[in-house]
C-alpha cells in the first residue's frame, strides 16, 4: 500500500476519480504529483524518474474536442522510457480504448474501490511544513521544475484567498475551467473551493464542444456564482456570437476570474459586458500556488482597471525594477517583476530532488 511520503504520480483527465485521487493522497500523507495529459510520452517519463512514485494512476482514455485521448498507451510508454518503475499502476477503464494490462503491476479502480468501499482509513496527521504535492512547471524556460508545496501554508493561502480575492461563500459554486494538470486546477478546482465549503465544477472538454455555449449551460444548470479560466479561452469564444452566452439564465454568476497570460483590455470588456459581471485579471505561476497580484474585493473593493493584474496581494512584496540597472521603474516604464523575499504562506518551498 501507498504510505506517508511516498510519491503518488496522476496522469488522468478531469474525470472525479482524478480529483478523488488528490484527496485520497491529502488523507494518508502521501505526496501526489499531477502530470498534465496533454503531455507526450517523454514528459510523463521526466517526471516519473524525478518523482520516483510507488504508484501511478491513470485511466484507459481522455476525450477532447471530440477525439479520444489514449492515456494507458502514453502511459505505457512512458514507463517503458523511465528508469523509475512504479510498484503499482491503478487504473479507471472509461470504456473508451482497448488497454494492454501488465500482470502484476496494473490493477483496476473500480474492482479494488468495491473490495474496499466500507473501509475507513484514519487521517495522517502531518506538520504543517510537511510536503503536500509535487506539480512540474511547464518547462518553457528550461527542465521542468518540481515546485514542492507544503500542507499548512498552502491549505492558509487557499482559504483566505477564497475569502479575501474570490470571495467563495459556503454553499456557493465554483466553476474553474482548467486542468489538475495546472496550479490554477490544484488550487482552485481541487482544494480551495471545498475548504471554503463550496461545490466545484470538474469539466473535461473544450469551452466550444460540443457547442460554443457548453460553459453558459453548465452555469445555468449548476447556478455557478463565481468562474475562473484564461483570457484565451475568452477570445475564442468572442468569435461566436453573443446571443449563444445570452440566450442563457446566467443571473447566479457575480464574477469572472481571468489568469494565466495577459488579459488585454478589448478582450476584458467585451466579457465584462457580454455578461454583465465584472471581470477580475489576476497574475501568478506555479511557483507561488495562489494569486501574487489581483483586486482583492473581501479586503478592498477598488475598481477594477480593465487590463490590469491588479495590486500586489498581502505577503508579497513586488517590485518593478529596470533589467539593465536593476533600479525601479518609473511611472509607465516596462521592467522586470521581482518578488522580494520572504515568501508568504502557500509559495513554493523548494526545488524537488
Amino acid at each position: 500500500g501507498v504510505q506517508r511520503g511516498d510519491r503518488v504520480l496522476v496522469y488522468m483527465p478531469m474525470i472525479a476519480e482524478a480529483h478523488i485521487t488528490l484527496l485520497a493522497c491529502a488523507r494518508i500523507g502521501a505526496i501526489h504529483s499531477v502530470v498534465f495529459g496533454g503531455f507526450a510520452s517523454h514528459s510523463v517519463a521526466a517526471r516519473i524518474d524525478d518523482a520516483k512514485p510507488v504508484l501511478i494512476v491513470s485511466a484507459d482514455a481522455g476525450a477532447r474536442g471530440g477525439k479520444i485521448i489514449p492515456y494507458k498507451k502514453l502511459l505505457d510508454d512512458a514507463i517503458s522510457q523511465a528508469q523509475h518503475q512504479p510498484r503499482h499502476v491503478l487504473l479507471v477503464d472509461r470504456g473508451l480504448a482497448k488497454m494492454a494490462r501488465v500482470s502484476g503491476r496494473d490493477v483496476d479502480f473500480a474492482s479494488l474501490r468495491h473490495q474496499h468501499i466500507g473501509a475507513r482509513v484514519p487521517v495522517a496527521w502531518l506538520e504543517s511544513n510537511e510536503t503536500s504535492c509535487i506539480l512540474y512547471t511547464s518547462g518553457t524556460t528550461g527542465k521542468p521544475k518540481g515546485v514542492q508545496r507544503d500542507v499548512g501554508g498552502y491549505a492558509v493561502a487557499l482559504a483566505t484567498s477564497m475569502d479575501t480575492i474570490f470571495g467563495g461563500k459556503a454553499g456557493g459554486v465554483f466553476f474553474c475551467a482548467s486542468d489538475i494538470g495546472w496550479v490554477v486546477g490544484h488550487s482552485y478546482i481541487v482544494y480551495a473551493p471545498l475548504l471554503a465549503g463550496m461545490a466545484t465544477i470538474v469539466y473535461e472538454g473544450l469551452p466550444t464542444w460540443p457547442d460554443c455555449g457548453v460553459w453558459w449551460k453548465i452555469v445555468e444548470k449548476y447556478q455557478v456564482s463565481r468562474m475562473f479560466s484564461a483570457p484565451t479561452a475568452i477570445r475564442v469564444l468572442k468569435k461566436f456570437p453573443t446571443a449563444e452566452i445570452r440566450k442563457h439564465d446566467l443571473s447566479s454568476l457575480e464574477v469572472l476570474y481571468l489568469a494565466g497570460e495577459p488579459l488585454d483590455e478589448p478582450t476584458a470588456s467585451w466579457v465584462s459586458n457580454t455578461l454583465d459581471v465584472p471581470v477580475i485579471d489576476n497574475y501568478w505561476q506555479t511557483e507561488s500556488g495562489w494569486p501574487i497580484m489581483a483586486i482583492a474585493r473581501g479586503l478592498d473593493d477598488r475598481p477594477t482597471r480593465l487590463g490590469s493584474p491588479g495590486v500586489p496581494m498581502y505577503g508579497y512584496n513586488v517590485q518593478l525594477l529596470n533589467e539593465v540597472t536593476g533600479e525601479p521603474c518609473g511611472v509607465n516604464e516596462k521592467g522586470m517583476l521581482v518578488v522580494e523575499g520572504p515568501l508568504p504562506p502557500g509559495c513554493i518551498q523548494t526545488i524537488w530532488g
